[in-house]
């Protein structure tokens, strides 16, 4: 999977996240600030930084922190599987919000 397909798969994330009101946010935003989470971790591992908490400055940040992880992601030069996973997940959380 490239780049550009796992970038998409965050904007339709984001998109999708990014009118909701905080009512909605504290019932369905922890998953969304985990997976940021994972995904900043895997950008830290590929680009031998150390790993850092990721604070969940507010609710309505959560889709920016997104796609900022996500260009850090990208900036590491993650392998296709990696890619291809974090794609996976963006659009397995996607699903399941409601």
């Amino acid at each position: 999977m490239s780049i550009e397909q796992l970038t998409r798969a965050v904007d339709l994330l984001a998109n999708q996240v990014g009118h909701w009101t905080p009512a909605r946010w504290r019932d369905q935003g922890e998953p969304l600030h985990k997976l940021i989470q994972r995904l900043a971790d895997q950008a830290a591992d590929l680009s031998g930084a150390p790993r850092h908490d990721v604070p969940r400055l507010s609710d309505l940040a959560l889709p920016d922190q997104l796609r900022v992880v996500v260009a850090d992601l990208a900036a590491a030069a993650p392998p296709d599987e990696i890619t291809s996973a974090a794609a996976d997940e963006l659009a397995a959380l996607r699903h399941t919000l409601t």
